[in-house]
């Protein structure tokens, strides 16, 4: 689930959530519902975290599990 994928990627980067809301210039918490699936994440910043940590916003979806971008 893309859940887990959004956490693995702040945790992974060395981040945490209050740094990756900060990114998206929402708050912790509102970025916290997005990651536990309590809220949707919308599409904008989706696009947002996939540009940040250079992955495919299907990446992100679990639809691949290549995490670099094809050039």
């Amino acid at each position: 689930m893309y859940l887990r994928k959004l956490k693995d990627l702040h945790i992974d980067n060395d981040l945490y959530q209050k740094e990756v809301a900060d990114i998206l210039k929402i708050t912790r918490q509102q970025y916290g519902l997005y990651e536990s699936g309590k809220r949707d994440i919308p599409i904008d910043l989706l696009i947002k975290l996939a540009d940040f940590y250079h992955v495919s916003t299907n990446y992100i979806l679990n639809r691949t599990k290549q995490k670099e971008l094809v050039k």
